[in-house]
């Protein structure tokens, strides 16, 4: 049984919600808390809800809400309009 959970959460980690996107040729990743550096201030991230939502389920795991929320938490979406 330990075994078929560890399976689940490594497919979930692996499997998660927020995803690369490309903007205007250029391929932005998800960030996280832990690596905010990566985010690029022409671009709107939003926060990944399923990402989120896996966080919480995963949460006595303690590595699954960790790569959540340090790594995959906020999402690329388009290119900020300035005006």
């Amino acid at each position: 049984m330990k075994k078929l959970i560890a399976l689940i959460a490594l497919t979930t980690c692996l499997t998660a919600c927020a995803e690369s996107r490309t903007i205007n040729g250029t391929t932005y990743t998800p960030y996280g808390l832990f690596n905010q550096d990566k985010a690029d201030p022409e671009v709107v991230y939003e926060v990944s809800g399923g990402n989120i939502f896996w966080g919480i389920v995963w949460v006595e795991t303690i590595i699954a809400p960790i790569y959540f929320f340090g790594f995959e938490l906020y999402e690329p979406t388009g290119p900020k309009h300035n005006k």
